[in-house]
């Protein structure tokens, strides 16, 4: 289930990459308020995309059974299904164009009364900065011969947000993995989602220290 720890999870993943990939880097609430403005907008983007791109497969989709039923003629029992699937299909055109206007809604809540969720977003960060050295050399012994320098960025993002959230949240280790996994899923490719995958079932044996 999609709760608000797995949006925060995501706008830290989109927040870090927008931060210099190194050891060193210090920012202030300032500096961080404007990155999460920014991963905020970029999530809402996306998810626009999403809609835009969902709403084109289902315009084909809703063409290609006209054209079948054109083409093969009438069947009762078919003509039904084609029938219920062409109302599902409005129904959820309908949802969809509902969802893109009240898209805004979610940063208006969150930059105002719900500030949890900004708040967990600036300790995920700050956890991840403050301690960027340590973690990654922690991550490393756990990677089996591989070094964690050399996986795509958005892929070192990912472990270190679930190693921040077993080591500093205190999440459970099972839940911190679920949530990598969602995310690798999301924005990794399937190379990073099968050693991402490696990675997270070594951390369900031994919790790193």
């Amino acid at each position: 289930m999609y709760s608000y720890r797995s949006l925060s999870r995501e706008l830290s993943l989109i927040s870090l990459g927008l931060i210099k990939d190194k050891g060193d880097t210090k920012l202030n609430k300032s500096q961080i308020e404007e990155i999460f403005e920014s991963a905020l907008d970029s999530l809402i983007n996306h998810c626009r995309d999403e809609l835009d791109n969902c709403e084109s497969d289902l315009e084909n989709a809703s063409q290609k059974i006209l054209e079948s039923e054109l083409q093969e003629g009438i069947d009762s029992s078919l003509s039904n299904v084609r029938d219920a699937l062409k109302k599902s299909i409005k129904k959820i055109e309908t949802v969809m164009n509902i969802l893109s206007v009240t898209l805004d809604f979610p940063k208006l809540i969150v930059s105002s009364g719900q500030i949890d969720i900004r708040q967990d977003v600036n300790q995920r960060i700050s956890n991840v900065i403050n301690n960027l050295t340590v973690i990654d050399s922690d991550i490393d012994q756990s990677m089996d011969g591989w070094r964690l320098s050399r996986l795509p960025r958005i892929d070192r993002d990912i472990l270190r947000i679930a190693y921040v959230d077993i080591n500093f949240l205190d999440t459970p280790v099972a839940v911190a993995c679920d949530e990598a996994v969602n995310l690798a899923n999301k924005y990794s490719d399937m190379q990073g989602r099968k050693f991402i995958n490696g990675v997270l079932r070594r951390l369900q044996t031994v919790k790193l220290q």
